[in-house]
Order: C-alpha cells, then structure tokens, then sequence
C-alpha cells in the first residue's frame, strides 16, 4: 500500500514541477527581466533542497513504475512483487545517495 501512495503523491509532485517549469518559461514572453528574476529565487538553499526531492520523486517513480509494470505484465509479477519492492528501495538508495552528493555539491556551489 505505501508503494502505491509514494507512487502517487511522486506522480503529482512531478506533474506540478511541470507546471511551474511551463510557467516560468512562459516568462520569457513577458520579459527577459521577469524571467531573469525568477530564476535568481531558485538559487536559494530552500529550492536547491526542493531540487533534490524532485530527483527523488522522479528516481523512485520510474523504479517502481518498471516493478509497476513486471507486475502487470509478467506471469510471475504478482508472486515477486515484494522482492521486486526491496529492489526497488534497495536500488533507490544506492542510486539518490550519490545524487544527493552531486546536488549538494552543486548548491554549496551556488551559495558561494
């Protein structure tokens, strides 16, 4: 039942960065000095650990979307698929650890 739910609430949260990104964009009509200026408030720690919960969101999403799918599909998927959910969460956190580092490495950049 939590797969399903943090398979959920990942969905929204990246379908909702995909509607922020198209109206921030959509900014450079207005003006490259509005734009200019959104872009300044993301340069900001509080989005900088925003970034990485968007990585997290969309690493965990498409992992559990391929078990998702090895579920429905395959013959065994049903029978496998706590095995397959340990994979998954073991896969994730071999996988957002070193994002982590990258990110933070690249926000402590930034805040110089």
């Amino acid at each position: 039942m939590w797969a399903w739910v943090l398979h959920r609430i990942s969905g929204a949260t990246i379908f909702f960065f995909l509607f922020v990104h198209v109206l921030d964009t959509a900014l450079v009509r207005v003006g490259p000095q509005a734009y200019d200026e959104v872009l300044a408030t993301y340069k900001t720690p509080i989005v900088g650990v925003m970034e990485f919960g968007l990585v997290a969101a969309v690493l965990f999403h498409a992992l559990n979307g391929i078990r998702v799918i090895l579920i429905d599909f395959w013959s065994e998927g049903t029978r496998h698929q706590r095995l397959m959910l340990w994979i998954v969460g073991v896969l994730f956190l071999l996988l957002i650890v070193p994002a982590g580092v990258v990110l933070g490495i690249h926000l402590m950049a930034h805040l110089r």
